[in-house]
């Protein structure tokens, strides 16, 4: 039997989030939910570019959908800007008995650490309405806590865990969000939320935190670095347009678990918007975009994950493998109890029946 689930959002993360549900055999989808009134009627195998009519017509009446009670929700809609929002969305779906697997709630990576005026009302509507919920993110989470966690089990000795991601977003198609909330094309005096003091803590120190309990080792500090370079010549990006000389054209930035007065444990991100800036940095193998931990030790190890989806774009593939990571843990999570989990109490499993389907 199957799961109905349903999907809101429909940007870079719901499109995915549409093909993964449609694709699972454990699940069924019954809705999609749309914020963009232009959207209402369309068919979600058109808006998720699928190539062909799923029967299910997207609609912006949420009440509606969860009256007809989906036993599980992927929440698309982003939190940048809007974690209140966002957070009183969920509690909804929470509360009428819905498995809700999100990457919008940054607080939530590790409930275990997450303050008691977020968890304190999650977890009574987890009691109310016997739904459940499991947050991992999209650069991608799994990337940032159960993989490092997982390679580390065949290292012999580890001074340093490092997950990268690295990415040209001039091939991420989120204009907004690479103009103001990471700054790209904005004067070097501008600073981008992305990177403010305590929001790259605030976004991925729970991570930091979750691959140190994994570890067994107490992190006594997390600490911020960031760098920023100007694009040294106007450029011209397809999706976006033209960013100009002197402007923001690279950024780099490290969230640092210190164990033992040292960084031990650092989560990175290295983004342009295009390769001739900051050419001395890390750079993809691909030249596009990729996903990368290191572990420093003995032996030195080193894995790079390289995804691609909609006609070969690698900022959609890494999200595809994000939203696949949520969306292929519903069944699990409808078998097992009420309540909030976190990426190290959800297996990563093998997509058994889904070879050559």
């Amino acid at each position: 039997m199957t799961i109905p689930t349903a999907v809101w959002g429909t940007g870079n993360v719901g499109r995915a989030a549409i093909r993964a549900v449609h694709a699972n055999p454990q699940l069924e989808l019954v809705a999609v939910v749309v914020r963009n009134p232009e959207l209402v009627g369309r068919d979600a195998g058109e808006i998720a570019d699928l190539g062909r009519s799923l029967g299910v017509a997207a609609t912006d009446d949420l009440t509606a959908v969860l009256t007809a009670g989906p036993r599980a929700l992927v929440y698309a809609v982003t939190g940048d800007g809007r974690e209140q929002d966002a957070f009183t969305d969920v509690l909804r779906a929470v509360e009428v008995g819905c498995v809700v697997v999100t990457p919008s709630l940054y607080a939530l990576y590790d409930p275990r650490n997450a303050a008691p005026e977020t968890l304190e009302p999650l977890q009574a509507a987890v009691e109310q309405g016997g739904g459940s919920l499991f947050v991992s993110g999209v650069d991608p989470g799994w990337g940032n806590d159960v993989l490092p966690a997982l390679i580390t089990g065949v290292a012999s000795e580890i001074d340093l865990v490092r997950c990268q991601e690295i990415f040209d977003y001039s091939t991420y198609d989120a204009p907004d969000s690479v103009r103001y909330l990471i700054g790209m094309g904005q004067p070097m005096d501008y600073e981008p939320l992305m990177t403010a003091p305590t929001i790259p803590t605030m976004v991925w120190g729970g991570q930091v935190r979750m691959i140190a309990r994994a570890l067994g080792v107490e992190v006594e500090e997390i600490r911020e670095t960031v760098a920023r370079l100007p694009l040294e010549k106007t450029v011209t990006t397809e999706l976006m347009g033209e960013f100009e000389a002197g402007t923001q054209g690279a950024i780099r930035f490290e969230v640092q678990g210190i164990v033992d007065g040292e960084p031990r444990i650092v989560i990175e991100h290295v983004t342009r918007i295009h390769p001739s800036c900051a050419p001395d940095w890390p750079q993809p193998y691909n030249g596009v975009g990729a996903h990368r931990v290191i572990l420093e030790g003995r032996p030195r190890i080193e894995v790079t994950l390289e995804a691609t989806d909609e006609g070969g774009n690698a900022a959609a593939g890494g999200n595809a493998t994000a939203v696949g990571r949520l969306v292929n843990a519903i069944d699990w999570l409808v078998d097992a109890k009420p309540g909030v989990y976190d990426a190290f109490d959800v297996p990563l499993r093998p997509a058994t029946g889904r070879l050559g389907s």
